[in-house]
């Protein structure tokens, strides 16, 4: 079954709407059923609704819940058929309180096996920030990470793309600015042949003055970094 977005992106390209680059990209992901970001379909989403007349989804009222009927009257049951009613606790057997302390058991064990993984994990994969990094190149050569131009103005669309030939599904990206800040952070999809790519636009409130940006990739212990300017 085709990505009902094909038939948008190749309408937009054949009446010349958008950016052509990027909507040839986008094309090529739905053609091929690879994976295709939320950020690259909100672009096709708002321009089809700019230039094709696309209607905006229409979002769902929650069901509404009927008032409960109050009645004037509170009905005057006796105050101690009330209480005894309730207060008859159920009966607990033996067997499933045996089963309760078993299933607690269990379960603490499993939370200190959960703390214990997940400390030597932060052990494993600290990078000490000291570590000098060639900004243009990548600690595994197995992976690499770059930005379609070397150069943008505020408000450009940046294209990010990348590769590893390690076994993995998910990678970290992220931009920082010459203060060594994070301004933007996304995690991706990796495709079957190890390729991964998304977009975002250069500039914002917390990129601050114009300069040297590095956009970085990150897996486990492997790590890419990629420079480029906005003027």
């Amino acid at each position: 079954m085709s990505d009902p977005i094909l038939d948008d992106v190749q309408a937009l390209l054949d009446k010349e709407f958008g950016d052509k680059r990027i909507l040839d990209q986008i094309l090529r992901a739905a053609q091929n059923n690879e994976v295709i970001s939320n950020f690259e379909r909100n672009y096709v989403r708002k321009l089809a609704e700019k230039h094709l007349g696309k209607k905006p989804p229409m979002e769902k009222k929650p069901d509404e819940v009927p008032k409960e009927i109050i009645p004037d009257v509170v009905p005057t049951t006796p105050r101690p058929q009330t209480i005894q009613t309730w207060s008859e606790p159920p009966k607990i057997s033996k067997s499933n309180s045996k089963n309760n302390k078993l299933m607690l058991g269990i379960g603490v064990a499993a939370l200190a096996v959960i703390i214990i993984a997940a400390v030597s994990l932060t052990e494993t994969t600290d990078i000490s920030p000291t570590t000098t990094i060639d900004p243009t190149a990548s600690i595994s050569k197995s992976f690499s990470i770059k930005t379609d131009l070397p150069s943008y103005n505020k408000g450009d669309i940046i294209s990010i793309t990348g590769s590893s030939k390690a076994s993995i599904t998910q990678v970290n990206l992220s931009i920082t600015n010459s203060e060594n800040k994070i301004v933007w952070s996304e995690q991706v999809n990796v495709k079957s042949n190890g390729q991964f790519s998304t977009l975002t636009f250069a500039g914002g409130p917390s990129w601050g003055s114009s300069g040297t940006f590095t956009v970085i990739a990150e897996s486990n212990a492997e790590q890419a970094k990629s420079t480029f300017t906005i003027e």
